[in-house]
Parts: C-alpha cells; sequence; structure tokens
C-alpha cells in the first residue's frame, strides 16, 4: 500500500503509481504502436502524466503475434536508443504478454526463454472469447520455476463476471491480478467497470496498468485522469507498481 498519497500542484499527476507495467508501445510487434514516433510520442506523453518508469509487455500468441526475445529485445534496444538521441529521460524495459494456451504450455515445460520483469514477474492473459484450460497448470507450472504469474485485465474475461468465486481461486492458486485503469473509467463497458470496482474495493489487484496500444486509449487517460475519482480509487489499494 502507498505510504502517503499527495496529489501535487499539477493539473495531472500520476507519479503515485510509478511504473506502467502493462503496454504494449514497441512499435510493429503487435496491435499496439506501430511506427518510431508514435513510440516517442508516447513515452513523453506518459511522463508528462507522471510515470517515471514503463515496462512494455508486446503480444505473445503463435499465429497471430509470433514473437519472442530475439524480436521483442532489439525493438526495445531501438527505441532506447531513439530517447538517449532526443534526450528524453525515461527507464524503458520489456518483458511481454503471454497467451496461455497449448503452446505456452508447452513453451514452459521445455524451458523457453522468458520475458519476465521486476525479479520474477510475468504477465499471463486469456481470450476474452472463453476461459483457457491451461490456465491452473500454466500457473502452478510458473511458480514451480520461481516466477510469479500476474493475470492481466481479470475484469474484462465476461464469463468470469457471474461467478465471482473463480477470482478468489486464482487469488487462492497464488496467482496475482493487473487492473486496467481505463477500465475504472468505463471505457470497456459497465459491466467491466462494475467488476473492476469490486476487484478493487476486495483488495484483489496488485497492479494496475495502462494496456496502451493507441491514441484512443491515450486520450482517455489523459481525460480520466483529470479527475478526482482516479485519485480516490487507487490511493489506497494495496499496489506494488512503485517497487517495480
Amino acid at each position: 500500500m502507498f505510504s502517503f498519497f499527495k496529489k501535487s500542484s499539477k493539473e495531472v499527476d500520476l507519479s503515485f503509481i510509478g511504473t506502467d507495467m502493462h503496454s504494449h508501445l514497441l512499435p510493429a510487434l503487435d496491435d499496439g504502436l506501430q511506427n518510431m514516433a508514435d513510440a516517442i510520442l508516447f513515452v513523453k506523453e506518459l511522463k508528462q502524466l507522471g510515470y517515471n518508469k514503463l515496462i512494455t509487455t508486446p503480444h505473445i500468441l503463435p499465429g497471430i503475434y509470433a514473437n519472442s526475445p530475439e524480436t521483442i529485445l532489439p525493438v526495445l534496444n531501438n527505441v532506447k536508443d531513439a530517447l538517449n538521441n532526443l534526450e528524453i529521460e525515461m527507464p524503458i524495459d520489456t518483458a511481454a504478454e503471454y497467451m496461455i494456451d497449448h503452446e505456452f504450455e508447452q513453451s514452459i515445460k521445455r524451458g523457453d526463454k522468458l520475458l519476465t520483469f521486476g525479479d520474477h514477474y510475468i504477465l499471463i492473459e486469456m481470450s476474452y472469447v472463453a476461459a483457457s484450460p491451461y490456465l491452473q497448470q500454466v500457473i502452478f507450472d510458473l511458480k514451480l520455476l520461481g516466477l510469479q504469474p500476474i493475470l492481466a485485465h481479470p475484469e474484462r474475461y465476461s464469463y468470469y463476471h457471474s461467478n465471482f468465486n473463480l477470482y478468489t481461486e486464482l487469488k487462492e492458486r497464488g496467482c496475482l491480478m493487473q487492473l486496467n485503469i481505463l477500465s475504472l473509467a468505463g471505457y470497456y463497458g459497465v459491466d467491466v467497470k462494475k467488476v473492476a470496482h469490486k476487484l478493487l474495493k476486495k483488495e484483489m489487484i496488485e497492479f494496475v496498468g495502462t494496456d496502451m496500444h493507441h491514441q484512443h486509449h491515450l486520450h482517455t487517460l489523459q481525460l480520466f485522469a483529470k479527475k478526482n475519482d482516479l485519485y480516490k480509487l487507487l490511493k489506497d489499494a494495496p499496489l506494488l507498481n512503485s517497487t517495480l
């Protein structure tokens, strides 16, 4: 939990969050940003909002976004070089957002290199259509490797909405959870917003992320960050972003 909360005199200040640990800023890797100019612009805009570190998380989804450390890390280095050349001071790192499917389960078993962040965190996600049958096994296997799984945007899995106990079961299995800030703004609909608020109220969220993909996301975040609602919702949440 944050040891203090104070909104600065600036109109918008999200510095109390610290690190954005879920975004799609590395260009031309997935459905996020597509060019270096936008990557630089978005880094500058997130810095202006008060973030002091960015951890990008490109999708890894075989057959659609066939990313790997070999495709992701060189792009990260290119972005870092561009930021340095423009003298933009913003620490930026990368992990990945892994789709929980059969291929990911096999990748874990093969001992493939996985992109993690912090000391041992790894970001995982499911389809919005149906829960993955591999979820419980993947959580178990990752923890066996000493990795701490974080389920991305659990509030967006509508098939969980009618049975909140499913969230509780995931927590009991040792899975952490990351909330999309825009869910709190109602960006993804009323039902998602309600579940997001409930997860926060029950202190089941350890991380918040922008899940930044495009200009509409950025614009919505900028508008929402100007409202006291965001600060009221997050000021007492037991978030770990600032530890990254």
